[in-house]
């Protein structure tokens, strides 16, 4: 099964001068936890991701107000993703790697093309191969270690 197969495809957006509400918006319709940063609705080039952790420890913590523009909070510089031809073991093996839920699916040229969920891991793959789904979803979920061998925070 390739990246394709198991994405949600064309994903809803915000853009860097959304506001954070509008993420935050997006979220509650679509009962998301991740909305993708791109350049603009058209061209869809990834700049950055804004998570729900991203609006509640940066901005609402922060005590900063809902008029925030995306930019202020969001997710940016090195993202995990992949590409619509990777097989589900690659997307699999780096959600476990580094720990991460949600996968952002681009073209070669940094395009978004959909969103790999764990939930998507499960409903898609998981009949097939249940202990593998399984596997991903618990270390994905594990605690990170920071090095003095106590959970990282």
């Amino acid at each position: 099964m390739k990246a394709r197969d198991l994405m949600t495809s064309d994903p809803s957006v915000v853009t860097p001068s959304d506001p954070i509400a509008r993420a935050a918006e997006i979220m509650h319709d679509l009962d998301i936890g991740l909305v993708p940063v791109v350049d603009s609705p058209s061209a869809k080039h990834l700049l950055g991701v804004i998570t729900d952790r991203d609006i509640t420890v940066r901005c609402v913590a922060k005590k900063h107000g809902p008029t925030c523009a995306v930019k202020d909070h969001m997710t940016k510089g090195r993202l995990d993703t992949v590409r619509a031809d990777d097989d589900a073991s690659t997307v699999m093996s780096l959600m476990e790697r580094e720990q991460v839920r949600r996968i952002p699916v681009v073209s070669d040229d940094n395009r978004l093309e959909g969103i790999i969920a764990q939930a998507d891991l499960a409903k898609k793959l998981g009949p097939k191969e249940p202990l593998k789904v399984e596997e991903v979803l618990e270390r994905v979920s594990a605690p990170r270690v920071a090095v003095s061998g106590q959970p990282a925070r």
